[in-house]
């Protein structure tokens, strides 16, 4: 599983915000929903920083769907006045359902023409609180799992490949998951360009750096260079220059920030 408190720069800083499990019908689909809902006072807004997953999200908001790409460096989204979403962390077994070309997405997202979809969550979410996240990621589940079917023995390859990528700290080259899964290097590559549109190697960057993200944010005492070594850089020089090639500032900058992070 991957680990839910990953890829909030600021937490703190969070609107209020929901994760959820999907059903047992559609846990080979989607990691889990994610819902923040936000009422902003007028002539203010909520700049929230995250560090993506290598994954599509399929996101419902009032106005619209759209499917969202994998994405190759941080990002942000200023929230303003009232309002709400209702996203999918897709599984690599969603995917080929909803795009025929993953990578092209890489870095963007396009409008996704899911009327009923649309329909549906906007009125689950209408009702307001607890029930209307269940009742909306349900309906959300009960389509995507209308959509996409039964996965096939590749689709279901794909996700193994990304639980892999994504959750074992020892995998840090394209070969050593490649052996762990017991396929060539080439095979795994073809499935992540298929299911994910980024590279395995690019997926291992990015957990490695929300890891070292997180640890740098709840363990501040946290020796940098140590924390390179166990992640799998290097060296700290080689963590610096990662932080500040996606994040655009340097593990230091980033733990004064977090200390403080209505700051900035």
């Amino acid at each position: 599983m991957i680990d839910a408190r990953r890829g909030v720069l600021y937490p703190a800083r969070m609107p209020e915000f929901h994760r959820i499990a999907p059903p047992d019908e559609a846990a080979e689909l989607v990691e889990w929903f994610w819902i923040p809902e936000w009422d902003i006072e007028p002539g203010r807004s909520s700049r929230q920083h995250v560090v993506p997953y290598p994954a599509l999200n399929l996101v419902v908001e009032p106005d619209g769907v759209e499917l969202v790409g994998a994405s190759t460096a941080a990002s942000y989204r200023d929230l303003t006045g009232r309002g709400w979403a209702v996203g999918a962390l897709l599984k690599p077994a969603s995917v080929a359902a909803l795009t025929d070309e993953p990578s092209a997405l890489r870095d963007a997202s396009c409008a996704f023409d899911a009327p009923e979809l649309h329909r549906d969550v906007v009125h689950a979410m209408g009702e307001g609180g607890e029930t209307a996240r269940a009742r909306a990621c349900a309906v959300f589940a009960d389509w995507l799992v209308a959509r996409v079917g039964a996965p096939t023995a590749a689709a279901r390859d794909a996700n193994a490949m990304a639980a892999l990528l994504m959750t074992d700290a020892t995998i840090i080259r394209d070969e050593d998951a490649a052996t762990r899964l017991s396929v060539s290097v080439r095979t795994m590559q073809r499935l992540a360009l298929r299911y994910v549109g980024m590279s395995p190697a690019a997926m291992i960057r990015r957990r490695r750096l929300q890891e070292a993200a997180q640890r740098v944010r709840e363990h501040p005492r946290t020796d940098l260079s140590t924390l390179a070594v166990e992640l799998g850089y290097s060296d700290h020089s080689h963590l610096t220059n990662d932080f500040r090639a996606v994040l655009g500032f340097t593990p230091t900058s980033y733990r004064s920030a977090s200390a403080d992070p209505f700051t900035g």
